[in-house]
């Protein structure tokens, strides 16, 4: 199949201010946050969310502030000359032409004195649309994200203020003082990379897998009886993990580390306000030698999991934030790491601007992988997951993933459902 291509046709950028006057104040982020990452409705909608509309700031020791200037978002208008059935059954990343799709405008994409909102809707010859939204990780993480798109959604069918009031208090997750690192953290340990195992981003290919109901039941049957209390989030973790590491045939003695994101809300006495939209996460380091995650039965990756979720507490939140402010805002370890986030749970495929609900919603970064809601073009739920290897590697991916949803199959029809969408 020839790639697709169409033509964008857009008006100039605009920079979108709150409806109404909002409060000029400086406002510190927390330091979880602070870590290394419809114009007419969203106007309306920046008046509850004024701090968007700002622009970043540093304070001493680095400390990011955001300077409530009302001076807006960026949002564009645009046109293609292409239908939503043009870009496939498969609806799911990697989605061709993104640039046409969210275009960076100059200027738009620095961390201070930059807008922290880009959008850009695009109308489609069907009738359909695609929204497309660039937002600054530091104020908000997918939670928060989700929060402000429904608040988006419900002004645009009429509401006058969000079902879910936003809360800021970015001081609930600032530093102790003084600062008190009390927990263990790998996710930021200094790990020389003696091996070159940090992956180029040369001769990359992304793929989209799909598992279902029957890809998931097959996963299942290679798990220990004692780990069979496993959420399917931990299972696909786990089994996800095992398969890339086989792909990527590092040294049996390198530790292989799964960054596993943890929503860290409810961990709180009392819990993070409702309607608080800042950072609120953690990812603990998972780690194994390649060795034992290449071959001990898929048990051994799916314990390690599994245990992860106990790890982080209020106590590893707050010893997070202290370690911010002690080793000078590090970033995580990218050595034999692999980042997993899954957001099937936060509620943006509900997302309803007045056309009804969208037939994909979710992230598009090729480098975590983010477990996505999805509904496929059998009309099947399930979960899409992107995966981003060298070519060479995926192939050798994508034969064990096949391997290991066959083990406890005689049907090999079963592998049908894996659904891949490659790189144009």
């Amino acid at each position: 199949m020839a790639p697709l291509t169409f033509t964008v046709r857009r008006s100039p950028p605009e920079l979108i201010v709150p409806a109404k006057p909002t409060p000029r104040e400086l406002k510190p982020l927390s330091d979880i946050d602070d870590q290394e990452g419809l114009r007419e409705v969203l106007a309306k909608a920046l008046v509850f969310y004024y701090p968007f509309a700002g622009r970043l700031k540093e304070g001493p020791a680095r400390k990011l502030i955001v300077d409530c200037s009302g001076e807006g978002v960026l949002f564009i208008e645009a046109e293609a000359d292409v239908t939503l059935k043009q870009f496939g059954e498969t609806l799911q990343p990697p989605f061709p032409c993104m640039e046409e799709l969210l275009y960076d405008v100059p200027g738009s994409s620095g961390i201070l004195d930059a807008p922290l909102l880009l959008m850009q809707v695009t109308r489609l010859l069907c009738g359909g649309f695609i929204v497309a939204v660039r937002v600054n990780h530091t104020m908000c993480d997918a939670t928060g994200y989700a929060q402000f798109m429904i608040a988006l959604s419900e002004m645009a069918n009429g509401a006058s203020t969000p079902s879910t009031m936003p809360v800021w208090e970015r001081e609930l997750l600032c530093a102790r003082d003084p600062p008190c690192v009390t927990c263990t953290h790998h996710e930021y340990d200094e790990v020389a990379d003696t091996d070159g195992t940090i992956i180029s981003l040369d001769d990359m290919e992304q793929v989209s897998f799909f598992f279902g109901a029957t890809q998931i039941s097959a996963i299942r049957r290679l798990v220990p009886t004692h780990l069979k209390s496993c959420t399917t989030s931990e299972l696909l973790r786990a089994f996800i993990w095992r398969c890339r590491t086989i792909a990527l045939q590092p040294n049996p003695k390198d530790e292989m580390r799964m960054m596993t994101i943890v929503n860290a809300r409810r961990k709180f006495k009392p819990p993070i306000p409702v309607g608080y939209y800042g950072n609120v996460f953690a990812y603990p380091a998972i780690i194994s030698k390649a060795q034992d995650l290449c071959n001990k039965p898929l048990g051994h990756a799916l314990e390690l999991v599994m245990k992860a979720r106990y790890e982080v507490t209020e106590e590893y939140m707050r010893s997070v934030a202290d370690l911010m402010v002690t080793k000078g805002r590090p970033n995580f370890t990218t050595v034999g790491s692999y980042l997993v986030s899954d957001v099937t749970r936060i509620g943006v495929l509900e997302v309803d601007f007045g056309w009804g609900k969208a037939v994909y919603a979710g992230p598009i970064f090729h480098v975590a992988g983010f477990f996505t809601r999805y509904i496929n073009h059998k009309g099947e739920s399930g979960i899409v997951v992107p995966i981003w290897l060298p070519s060479v590697a995926m192939k050798r991916f994508v034969k064990e993933l096949n391997n290991m949803l066959a083990q406890e199959n005689n049907d090999h029809g079963i592998l049908e459902h894996v659904s891949t969408h490659s790189k144009l």
